[in-house]
């Protein structure tokens, strides 16, 4: 059949098994939304009310599905806005489509109005982009885009289109979904190798990442520390990768992670790494990171062996395949001298907790987790709340903690929500502070328009918690722009939006309002008021290593 280059980009879509886009329309992109119309019994939009909104909605939905999220733009700003929501899925290696709009190729380099190099200023931050020039490459480069997409290590690709390619005309076959580069276990002898380093340890570590979870090797990994008595740590983009209570798991490790799970890491003789990175805020100062530690690193992307630190083993192969056959090769053991030691770090974790009553950023995490069930994801956005809820969330199933690590984005959680909630059809929560909050509130239009299940958890203490912690035990209390004094009533501003909320002071309040929130049917927000002066702890400062790790202020 011949079809216009629009209808070609939408048929496409929907051949792909794209369901929901999200974006925002305007001239140099209004062909491809006039076939969005026709066609929208097949496919639905969502309208944001800003690009990297609808970026952050498409990279939520697909870190909350494992599928690829698809985001629509115009030329000129347009594409340019949704240059933070490209960077943010880049560094986490979330799969993405951005479709953008641009001007007819006769006007191409002429300064026309609202054109811009869009492909130029995203190729650091893409896996791979196209310009098309012909109406007859259309199909095919977004069958490519979804297959690079999702292949090997996820990531981000773009596809600008100019307007002359959109109206033009061509034949269009359909074709299957396309498919992703099959993903291979590691070679033979060096899943002997690996081997041979994990039977000799005694003191061994597994350390995962979103890798992992992308990998689908829950299961394994799980096998792998039973078969060789080892705890488990994770990266920021792990969590949720394992259940939260599972007795061998000390949650995150790094900079905010969670002490035990830091220094066990730190004191190994072999650690296992798993679809993660060694990136500054896991290793501290390098020179000093697990100086007696054998590193097995297994990961999709030979870049990031021996990229950070010196693997004595680095497999470039996919997780779980690569576990299916290293398994057989591992001896069964215990460890009783290690599980003690890991026995007091946790008592040690313990005596240092932050056992505090009252509206403490940990009692407030507490208090949600006993409204979440196995299914709720949950969004962040960026600052200590974040640290807070990675410190303290509970997460049963895999996929479930949307957040921003490798960029940390401030002002990704609302549009992050938004998408995670169309991807999985659950209510889903967002824990915000007021910094990031004002940086995204503009999508409470989104989420009231559309009727999105969000319940909306603003830990406002009335400063940049997280620079201000830092201007407190390194600037001498310096606060330059951290004290942020606004006179925002959030509970009025959800209300003019269309939106219901509360305030709430204590923590049997906090226990209601969630109550209510969670049975209401759109977005509801709770403004939960918390001291300024609270600190995410354990720290590293900078420059240091787990030998200077901070667990206490002044302590």
């Amino acid at each position: 059949m011949r079809l216009s280059g629009a209808d070609i980009i939408v048929r496409t879509l929907i051949e792909q098994g794209c369901r929901v886009v999200f974006g925002y329309p305007g001239g140099q992109i209004i062909n491809v939304y006039d076939s969005l119309y026709k066609y929208s019994n097949e496919i639905e939009h969502i309208l944001t009310a800003h690009e990297q909104g609808a970026a952050h909605a498409a990279d939520g939905y697909a870190r909350a599905t494992g599928r690829v999220g698809v985001v629509i733009s115009t030329s000129g700003p347009g594409a340019t806005n949704l240059v933070t929501g490209i960077a943010t899925a880049y560094l986490d290696s979330v799969p993405l489509v951005a479709i953008t709009g641009n001007v007819s190729t006769t006007q191409i380099g002429y300064d026309s109005f609202q054109e811009i190099d869009i492909t130029g200023i995203t190729l650091p931050i893409t896996k791979h982009n196209y310009f098309v020039n012909h109406v007859e490459q259309l199909a095919d480069t977004v069958r490519d885009a979804f297959a690079l997409a999702q292949s090997g290590r996820p990531g981000p690709v773009l596809i600008d289109v100019p307007k002359d390619v959109q109206v033009a005309m061509t034949d269009y076959s359909p074709a299957p979904p396309a498919l992703p580069e099959e993903r291979q276990a590691a070679k033979g002898v060096r899943i002997f190798e690996a081997a041979e380093y994990i039977n000799a340890s005694r003191k061994p570590f597994i350390y995962f990442g979103g890798g992992m979870i992308t990998s689908g090797a829950r299961d394994e990994v799980l096998a792998l520390a039973e078969k060789i008595d080892a705890p488990i740590g994770c990266s920021m983009m792990g969590i949720s990768g394992v259940p939260t209570d599972h007795p061998r798991f000390l949650g995150m490790q790094g900079m905010h992670g969670h002490y035990a799970s830091s220094m066990a890491m730190h004191h190994a003789d072999c650690i296992i790494a798993l679809g993660v990175r060694f990136n500054d805020r896991v290793t501290g100062n390098r020179e000093k990171f697990a100086k007696n530690a054998k590193i097995v690193h297994i990961d999709i992307d030979g870049s990031e062996l021996s990229k950070t630190v010196n693997e004595v083993r680095g497999l470039r192969a996919d997780v779980k395949l690569t576990l299916d056959r290293l398994l057989p090769l591992i001896e069964k053991t215990e460890h009783p001298d290690w599980q003690a030691e890991i026995a007091q770090l946790r008592r040690e974790e313990a005596e240092n907790a932050d056992n505090r009553e009252g509206m403490t950023p940990r009692r407030v995490i507490e208090t949600l987790n006993r409204h979440l069930d196995a299914d709720t994801p949950v969004a962040t956005d960026v600052g200590q709340h974040q640290m807070w809820a990675a410190q303290y969330l509970n997460f049963r199933n895999s996929r479930r903690f949307i957040s921003s690590g490798g960029l940390g984005t401030m002002g990704f959680g609302m549009g992050g929500a938004i998408g995670a909630s169309y991807g999985t059809g659950q209510r889903t929560v967002l824990v915000t502070g007021d910094g990031s909050f004002g940086m995204c509130l503009n999508e409470m239009a989104t989420a009231v328009t559309y009727n999105v299940p969000l319940v909306i958890l603003i830990m406002n203490n009335g400063v940049l918690g997280m620079v201000r912690q830092w201007q407190t035990l390194f600037f001498d209390k310096h606060y330059s722009n951290t004290v942020l004094d606004r006179k925002t009533d959030f509970v009025k501003l959800a209300e003019a939006f269309g939106a219901k909320g509360e305030a709430v002071s204590d923590l049997a309040s906090l226990d209601e309002a969630l109550g209510r929130a969670f049975q209401s049917e759109g977005p509801y927000l709770i403004d939960c008021a918390i001291d300024k002066d609270e600190f995410v702890l354990p720290m590293l400062p900078p420059g240091g290593s787990m030998d200077d790790i901070i667990i206490k202020v002044g302590g």
